[in-house]
């Protein structure tokens, strides 16, 4: 082989190791991209689930606060009616 056939054949395999090493970073980029997007995805629905999970904590505080005020109403008629002599 001379020296001009060999330097092709270097040149070629260099160019095709080339491509390949392109063709690999580009997927990797691509994957990158995608794991990305994913990522920013599960964090957007998990600040949503968290801001549901707030609402619902909240409601059931009101719903809460509401049980007890009627629970104290309903105490304070039983005495009153104990008081005025019939049975609650």
């Amino acid at each position: 082989m001379d020296a001009t056939t060999l330097g092709s054949v270097l040149a070629l395999a260099g160019v095709l190791s080339g491509a390949v090493v392109a063709y690999l970073g580009k997927r990797g980029e691509n994957a990158l991209n995608g794991y990305s997007t994913l990522t920013e995805q599960l964090q957007e629905e998990r600040d949503r689930l968290d801001r549901k999970t707030t609402e619902q904590a909240l409601a059931l505080a009101e719903q809460a606060a509401l049980r007890a005020a009627d629970q104290a109403e309903i105490a304070r008629l039983r005495t009153l009616v104990t008081n005025l002599g019939g049975t609650p």
